[in-house]
């Protein structure tokens, strides 16, 4: 059912029937973070965005608009190089 339909059949607004069924803003927050910085360490360990976005269920676009945002925050998005290649992971 729509939340207009809830709403009407609960004698509600609409906007009654979203708040009472939305998430906690902290949890929302929580769990974009948690998938920012997946998107982050997948890509470092060298997948493509569209293979990012089938790994964590989500558009090509929106892990496109993340890695823009953490170059631009200045997160280091280097690529893991293997042991013995100069690097240490």
């Amino acid at each position: 059912m729509t939340a207009r339909e809830l709403a009407n059949r609960f004698g509600v607004s609409p906007r009654t029937v979203l708040r009472m069924v939305s998430e906690e803003r902290a949890e929302y927050e929580g769990r974009s973070r948690q998938r920012r910085d997946r998107i982050v360490e997948l890509h470092r360990q060298g997948l493509k965005g569209y293979e990012i976005a089938a790994e964590l269920s989500v558009s090509a676009g929106l892990v496109s608009i993340r890695l823009k945002e953490a170059r631009e925050a200045g997160v280091d998005l280097a690529p893991y190089t293997a042991v013995g290649e100069g690097g240490t992971r």
